[in-house]
């Protein structure tokens, strides 16, 4: 057997052709790019805000809690009104992620990094907010149980002790999910890094190369954290909620809280996947990856839970009508004619009344309007959590106690710096990170290929099997 015929020098001598690279990693991998001005913009904009709400705090710390406006009987405010919002916006994410995962709704696959990324950021957003409200916050180790030698222990009791373990065991397993979910997708970047991301993205990719074995376990570990977490979209908003529904103060000593905390959690956290995806699809162009088929599904979630959140107002309204007891007549009452008339017609008109509009295909997939009712749901829903929590606490068992209370500058400024260090960890993630699931993508547009769709599938006009492998 003769060997084959040796190649020329000139030949050897030539670099090696690079391959072209897909439409898709380009598409999906643009948003890594150069940042632009008005990116730097946005993002010195939150980080500013963020420096400042950090000096309102020590200045907080420093004068005491009674610059946030708490005076008997009313000691939970905006920063117990902020964290419950930020919790129920974190649910989105395990939704999508997990629940969507189990069923194998591929419309999820668009939209659940975008998803994943804000229940992480959002948790740590509502983590500050058991230590802002804390006052002495260099005391907040004493939450922890953990063997000290006073022989002390929390006191298990407490609804805050309560929110560690939620907010600790939520953030965990979220982080995780992130994680496990960018391993693919951060090799993919890491092929195409340069400069200083050729250093992280190695370190983050754990050695994958997509072989069937490393697939294998990761199929296996996102179904086994989506089964891990599931119960928790359930369970911690549900405790949460047992934080008021567990007392006696009127409005809030109801069964019908743990299902409404967990259906308006869902409704808030939709709404807020929406008002970041629309603005993140049009300014990279990535239409033809985020459909209008993706918006009309996640129209029909807002829609059905906006449905069950106005069922539940429904609800509390007749049952303290129907109880006959004075004190929760007269709370529910003063909540829509009293000093707090304003927030709970806010609440129920961008709630109950607005996302009706979703009933005609047409809205659900006109982009414009679509933002505009996701937006108006994330104010209603703030405004949900204060009218509950505030409108109960002002007006009690005792009247002459009864007080109008009204958030302080210092509260308002803690509230914007939510947002903003929201915003900041959101702007970086955008930068670092793929915000769609470039493998996820490609499995379905490669399963519709190989198994002939239907005239007029999504992904049938989308791309095609070579633009997009």
């Amino acid at each position: 057997m003769t060997p084959p015929p040796a190649l020329p020098v000139a030949a050897l001598m030539q670099p090696d052709v690079e391959m072209p690279d897909s439409a898709a990693n380009r598409a999906l991998l643009s948003p890594l790019g150069r940042p632009s001005l008005r990116y730097w913009a946005l993002l010195g904009v939150a980080v500013a805000t963020v420096v400042y709400g950090l000096s309102v705090w020590m200045y907080q710390i420093y004068a005491g809690m009674g610059v946030a406006g708490y005076a008997h009987p009313v000691f939970w405010g905006v920063y117990i009104v902020t964290f419950v919002f930020w919790v129920g916006i974190a649910h989105a994410g395990t939704l999508i992620s997990a629940i969507l995962y189990l069923f194998r709704s591929k419309w999820r696959n668009a939209i659940n990094r975008s998803a994943e990324a804000m229940t992480v950021f959002a948790v740590a957003t509502a983590g500050l907010f058991p230590l802002i409200h804390l006052g002495r916050v260099y005391r907040a180790y004493w939450l922890l149980p953990y063997p000290n030698e006073r022989g002390l222990w929390p006191n298990f009791k407490s609804p805050l002790l309560w929110d560690v373990f939620a907010i600790s065991t939520y953030a965990t397993v979220s982080i995780v999910f992130l994680f496990v979910g960018l391993i693919p997708d951060i090799a993919i970047a890491r092929d195409r890094a340069r400069g200083w991301r050729k250093l992280l993205y190695p370190a983050l990719a754990l050695g994958w190369h997509g072989t069937a074995r490393q697939w294998k376990a990761h199929n296996r570990t996102v179904l086994h954290l989506s089964g891990l977490a599931t119960p928790l979209v359930l369970s911690v908003h549900s405790v949460v909620s047992w934080d008021f529904a567990m007392s006696i103060v009127p409005g809030w000593h109801a069964t019908i809280f743990a299902p409404y905390f967990v259906a308006g959690a869902i409704f808030s956290g939709m709404a807020l996947v929406l008002t970041v995806v629309i603005p993140i699809r049009r300014i990279y162009g990535l239409e033809a990856y985020i459909t209008d088929y993706h918006f009309d599904n996640m129209a029909k979630f807002i829609l059905l839970t906006s449905t069950i959140v106005g069922y539940a107002y429904v609800t509390e309204y007749f049952i303290a009508w129907y109880s006959a007891v004075e004190t929760e007549r007269t709370s529910f009452f003063l909540r829509a004619f009293g000093p707090y008339w304003v927030s709970t017609w806010i609440m129920i008109t961008c709630n109950a009344i607005f996302p009706q509009l979703l009933w005609f295909k047409k809205l659900r997939t006109h982009v414009p309007s679509l933002f505009a009712i996701a937006f108006l749901v994330n104010i209603g829903m703030w405004f949900e959590r204060y009218v509950i929590i505030v409108g109960s606490l002002s007006t009690e068992y005792d009247p002459s106690v009864w007080v109008t209370y009204t958030p302080t500058w210092v509260e308002l400024s803690i509230l914007a710096w939510s947002f903003a260090w929201f915003s900041m960890f959101f702007l970086i993630f955008l930068k670092l990170f793929p915000v769609v699931a470039i493998a996820e993508m490609k499995e379905i547009v490669i399963h519709e290929k190989e198994h002939a769709p239907r005239r007029g599938d999504v992904w049938n006009h989308a791309h095609t099997f070579g633009e997009i492998h």
